[in-house]
């Protein structure tokens, strides 16, 4: 069963790899380059501020940060655990046309910290700008959300993980994110911040 899984896994990575080209090379790449994660993160730190004020903004920075902190520790304990190779050590992705944008990177891609760190730092910040009653992250909401989609689907087209590694990855960033939202939130109402 096990077996037929991870077959269906390689199946499907590859023909979602396969559908690249010159322009979405270059959207892929563009997207898993990390100054602009960290220019978006930058503006969404200051429309925290500028929603929330600056408690509660720090609150949810705090529980972001939580998020990011969490689960790449999680990610690292079972990378090391599962031992699932990624797609471009993997030999018979290789031999079947798995196209790679990037370098290797390490050997073990079980789960994608990736996806699972953008999921978890969209989920807290969704939770975080709903401490705002005016409703003004509605659409920050839908951009954390589509840039969150993003990220996680270009491991899949830089041939540095498969599928079920990102499917994984987004499980654990909304779990992991919803916890730390959770906690910002109980923190500001606790608090009367």
């Amino acid at each position: 069963m096990i077996q037929t899984l991870h077959q269906i896994d390689r199946e499907l990575t590859l023909a979602i790899n396969s559908l690249h080209s010159p322009a979405t090379d270059a959207i892929w790449m563009l997207v898993t380059e990390k100054k602009v994660w960290f220019l978006l993160y930058a503006i969404a730190i200051f429309f925290l501020f500028k929603q929330l004020g600056w408690k509660k903004a720090l609150v949810v920075i705090a529980s972001v940060a939580l998020s990011v902190g969490l689960i790449d520790t999680l990610s690292n304990l079972v990378k090391d655990s599962v031992a699932r190779l990624r797609p471009c050590y993997d030999t018979w992705m290789l031999g079947h046309g798995l196209y790679m944008l990037e370098p290797r990177g390490g050997f073990f891609g079980f789960f994608s910290a990736h996806a699972a760190n953008h999921f978890g730092m969209a989920t807290a910040l969704v939770m975080g700008f709903r401490n705002d009653t005016t409703h003004a992250y509605r659409g920050l909401a839908w951009g954390a959300w589509t840039w969150a989609s993003l990220v996680a689907i270009s491991r899949v087209f830089v041939g540095k993980h498969f599928l079920g590694d990102v499917l994984v990855g987004v499980l654990v960033g909304l779990a992991i994110g919803y916890l730390m939202g959770y906690l910002a939130r109980w923190v500001i109402s606790r608090f009367r911040l």
